[in-house]
C-alpha cells in the first residue's frame, strides 16, 4: 500500500501530456504484445515445418539408407549364423553398412540446431550403432544363435524407427497424420524384412525352431496390424499405390507362403520362390515408400511456404496496424495535449494576468467595463474542451462582475465613511467652537476642568473622524503652506492621546516637515503613541525621541509593555509596508490600517520591533524630501514654533510642555513659551515651592485667566496667518 500511495502521489504531480502518453502507451503495448505473441506462434509453426524439411533432407534420408543397409546385413548375417561361413557377400555388405553409418553421422552434424529435439532418440541410436562391431564379432566367433543374432539387428532397427517417430514434429495435423501412417507402413515393411531374414536362415538348414516359429508368427501379426493401420490413415493419393501393391501377385504369393510357414512351422519348400517373391515385394514397397516420403516432404515444404506467407501477411498487416495505432494515438494525443495546453494557457492568463489586472485597476478606482474585460476564451477542439472553455468564460464573467461589485461596494462603503466622517467632523468643529466660547465665559475651576476634559475628548473624536476619511481614500483637508517644526507636530500628536501625561518627549534636533503633510504626520504619530499607551502598563512612561539621519528624520516611540512575538512583528510590518484593502471585519487593527495608509501616501517608512526594555519600539522614518532645515529655531522657541499650528492644536500642545497636572488639568511652567533671548533678560526669581493640594479660588481664577489669554492670543495669530 505505501508504494501504491507513493505512485499515486507522484502521478498527481505529472503533466497532462505525460498522463495522456501513459494512457495511450498501455493499450499500444498490449496490442504490440498480442501481435508479438501471435507472430511467435505462427513463426513457431513455420520453424517447425522448416525444421522438419531440414531433418528429412539430412537425417531422414541418411537414416532410411542406413535402415536398408542394416536389413541387408541382417539377411547375410542370418545365412552366416546358419552355415557358420563368412562369405564375401557378407563382408561387402558390412562395408556398405559402415559407409552408411558414416554418412548418417555426417548428416547429424549437418542438421545443426535442428537436432535439438532429437537428442534422446539420436543418443539411443548412436549407442546401438556403437555395439555393431561387438554384434559382428559374436556372429564371426559363433557365439550367437540365429534368433539372438537377428534380434540384435532388430534392436538397432527399432532405434532407427524410434528416431523416425521423432522426426515428424510438424504442427500441421494432416501432415502429421500422413507421416504417422507412412511410418506404420515402413514398420510393416520392416516386419516383412524380419520374416525374410528368419526364413533365409531356416532355408539353409531346412528347419525353424519353436522360438523362431513363434517369432515369425509375431512378425506376421504385427505386419498385418501395421498394414491395416497405415492404410486407414493414408489419404487417397498415398493409399492407392499401396492398395495396388497389396493386390499384386507378389504380395498375394507372400501372404500364402507366410500363412503356410505359420501353419506348418517349416520354411517354404522352394527357397528360390520365396526369395524372388520377397525381393519383388520389398522392391515395390520401397519404391512406393520413397515416393510417398518425397510427396509428404513436398507437402511439408508447401505447408511451410504457405505458413511463412501467411506469417508475412499477418505479421505485416499486424505491424502496419500497430504502427498505424501508434501514429494515430500519438497524433490524437498531441492534439488533445495541445487543446488542453491551450485551455491551461488561457486559464493561467486569466488567473495570473487578466483578473489581477482588473482587480488592480479597481483598487485604483478605475472604471471597468464587464463586457469588454470578460472576453470569451477562444479554444478550439473537442466538445469537452470547448465546454470547459465556456465554463471558464462564465466563471471569468462572474469573477469580473463580482470584483466590480465588490469595488463598487467598497467605494460605497468608503463614501459612507467619508460622508459620516465629514458630518462628524463638521459637528466636532462646531462643538470645539462652543467649547472655546464656554471656556472664555467660565471662571469656575471645576467647570473649566470638565470643559477641558470634554475639549480633549472632542479632539480625539476629531482624529477618529479623520481616520474614517483616511480609510475611505480621501484626505482630511488640513494643510499649511509653511513648514511645521517637528517638535510642534510631535507635541500636537501627544496632545491628541488620551493618556498624554504618560508621554515623555525628549529633546529633538531642530527641523521642520512639509506643511502639506503636517496633519497626516500628526495623525500618524498620534495613532502610534496612543497604541503605545494602550498596550503598556499605566504606571510606565512612553518615550518619544527623534533625530536626523542620512535618509531623513527618524522618530522613535518606545513603550515598556510586553511586546509581540516575532511572527506578529513580521505580520504587522508587512501590513505597514504594503497596506492591503481595508477589511471591515478586521476592526481590531483600525489604527494600523490608518498608519499604513498615511505612510504610503507620503512615502514614510514605519517599522515595529522589540525594544531593549522588552516593549515595542515604533520607528517612523520621514523621507529627506519632506524635511526642511530650521536652524533659526531652538528648543526654547515654543511660542513661535506653535504659532504655525492652528489654535486648537497649539492649545493642546501647550499642555505637553507642562511639567505637572492638577486634577487632570495642565499646569503652566513659567517662561516655557518664551524665547531664550527673553529668558536671559528676565530677572532671576526664586524657585516657587510646590503649591498646596488645594488652591484658593483666586489662584485658580488667575491660572485659567492666564490660560485663556494665551489661547486668545494664539487664535489671533492663527487668524492673521490665515489672512496671509
Amino acid at each position: 500500500m505505501p508504494s501504491t500511495r507513493g505512485w499515486d502521489m507522484g502521478s498527481r504531480n505529472r503533466s497532462i501530456r505525460f498522463k495522456i502518453f501513459l494512457l495511450l502507451l498501455l493499450p499500444l503495448l498490449s496490442l504490440s504484445a498480442l501481435w508479438g505473441f501471435v507472430l511467435n506462434l505462427t513463426m513457431g509453426d513455420a520453424q517447425s515445418l522448416l525444421r522438419a524439411g531440414t531433418l528429412y533432407r539430412t537425417i531422414g534420408v541418411a537414416s532410411t539408407d542406413l535402415g536398408l543397409q542394416l536389413q541387408a546385413e541382417r539377411v547375410r548375417s542370418s545365412e552366416a549364423l546358419t552355415t557358420r561361413e563368412l562369405t564375401e557377400a557378407l563382408g561387402g555388405q558390412r562395408a556398405r553398412t559402415d559407409q552408411s553409418v558414416g554418412e548418417f553421422r555426417q548428416a547429424v552434424t549437418d542438421a545443426g540446431d535442428a537436432v535439438d529435439t532429437l537428442r534422446r532418440p539420436l543418443g539411443t541410436l548412436m549407442g546401438a550403432l556403437d555395439r555393431l562391431d561387438s554384434i559382428r564379432a559374436d556372429i564371426d566367433n559363433g557365439l550367437s544363435s540365429r534368433l539372438s543374432g537377428l534380434n540384435e539387428y532388430n534392436r538397432i532397427l527399432d532405434s532407427i524407427f524410434m528416431l523416425y517417430d521423432h522426426l515428424v514434429t510438424v504442427s500441421d495435423l494432416s501432415i502429421l497424420q500422413q507421416a504417422a501412417s507412412l511410418q506404420a507402413m515402413g514398420m510393416a515393411r520392416e516386419y516383412i524384412a524380419r520374416e525374410h531374414a528368419l526364413t533365409v536362415g531356416a532355408l539353409a538348414d531346412g528347419r525353424l525352431t519353436e522360438p523362431e516359429t513363434a517369432a515369425f508368427t509375431e512378425y506376421a501379426a504385427s505386419r498385418k496390424f501395421l498394414h491395416a493401420r497405415g492404410l486407414a490413415g493414408l489419404d487417397v493419393t498415398l493409399r492407392r499405390p499401396y492398395e495396388q501393391v497389396f493386390a499384386s501377385e507378389p504380395f498375394q504369393a507372400f501372404v500364402i507362403m507366410e500363412a503356410r510357414v505359420i501353419r506348418t512351422g517349416a520354411p517354404p519348400p522352394e527357397a528360390a520362390g520365396w526369395t524372388e517373391t520377397i525381393d519383388r515385394l520389398i522392391s515395390q514397397l520401397d519404391g512406393h515408400g520413397l515416393a510417398a516420403s518425397e510427396m509428404l516432404a513436398v507437402r511439408t515444404s508447401e505447408a511451410a511456404t504457405t505458413t511463412v506467407v501467411k506469417i508475412a501477411i499477418a505479421g505485416g498487416v499486424g505491424l502496419i496496424a500497430v504502427l498505424a495505432s501508434i501514429i494515430i494515438s500519438v497524433r490524437f494525443g498531441r492534439r488533445l495535449a495541445a487543446e488542453l495546453g491551450g485551455l491551461r494557457a488561457a486559464a493561467v492568463e486569466l488567473s495570473e494576468q487578466r483578473l489581477p489586472s482588473i482587480v488592480e485597476r479597481l483598487r485604483k478606482g478605475e472604471d471597468v467595463d464587464v463586457r469588454k474585460e470578460a472576453k470569451a476564451i477562444k479554444v478550439s477542439g473537442s466538445a469537452e474542451i470547448t465546454d470547459v472553455a465556456r465554463a471558464f468564460g462564465s466563471a471569468q464573467r462572474t469573477a469580473v462582475t463580482a470584483a466590480v461589485g465588490q469595488a463598487a461596494l467598497r467605494r460605497g462603503v468608503g463614501q459612507v465613511f467619508l460622508n459620516l466622517a465629514r458630518r462628524k467632523q463638521g459637528l466636532l468643529h462646531r462643538q470645539l467652537a462652543l467649547l472655546d466660547g464656554m471656556q472664555r465665559r467660565t471662571h469656575d475651576p471645576d467647570q473649566l476642568e470638565e470643559l477641558f476634559r470634554l475639549d480633549h475628548l472632542t479632539t480625539r473624536m476629531r482624529r477618529h473622524a479623520e481616520s474614517l476619511i483616511v480609510l475611505s481614500g480621501s484626505t482630511p483637508g488640513r494643510a499649511w503652506r509653511k513648514p511645521v517644526p517637528v517638535i510642534d507636530i510631535v507635541r500636537a500628536a501627544v496632545a491628541e492621546v488620551e493618556d498624554y501625561t504618560r508621554v515623555t518627549v525628549e529633546t529633538m534636533p531642530v527641523s521642520a516637515f512639509d506643511g502639506g503633510a503636517a496633519a497626516d504626520l500628526t495623525h500618524l504619530l498620534a495613532e502610534l503613541i496612543e497604541n503605545a499607551t494602550i498596550y503598556s502598563p499605566p504606571d510606565t512612561q512612553v518615550n518619544v525621541r527623534g533625530d536626523q539621519v542620512s535618509n531623513g528624520y527618524a522618530i522613535e516611540i518606545e513603550d515598556k509593555g510586553l511586546g509581540l512575538a516575532a511572527a506578529e512583528y513580521a505580520a504587522v510590518n508587512t501590513l505597514l509596508a504594503d497596506p492591503p484593502e481595508f477589511d471591515l471585519a478586521d476592526s481590531d487593527r483600525l489604527g494600523l490600517f490608518v498608519v499604513a495608509r498615511l505612510a504610503a501616501r507620503h512615502g514614510i517608512k514605519v517599522l515595529l520591533r522589540r525594544s531593549p526594555f522588552g516593549g515595542t519600539a515604533a520607528i517612523v522614518l520621514v523621507p529627506r524630501e519632506m524635511v526642511t532645515e530650521q536652524t533659526a529655531l531652538t528648543a526654547g522657541d515654543s511660542g513661535e514654533e506653535m504659532a504655525a499650528l492652528p489654535s486648537r492644536t497649539r492649545k493642546k500642545a501647550l499642555a505637553v510642555v507642562t511639567s505637572g497636572t492638577h486634577a487632570g488639568l495642565p499646569r503652566r511652567v513659567r517662561q516655557a513659551g518664551l524665547s531664550p533671548r527673553l529668558k536671559d533678560k528676565q530677572p532671576e526669581r526664586r524657585e516657587q515651592p510646590e503649591p498646596p493640594a488645594q488652591r484658593s479660588p483666586d489662584e485658580v481664577r488667575d491660572l485659567f485667566s492666564a490660560f485663556q489669554r494665551g489661547t486668545q492670543r494664539a487664535r489671533e495669530e492663527a487668524k492673521d496667518e490665515g489672512d496671509k
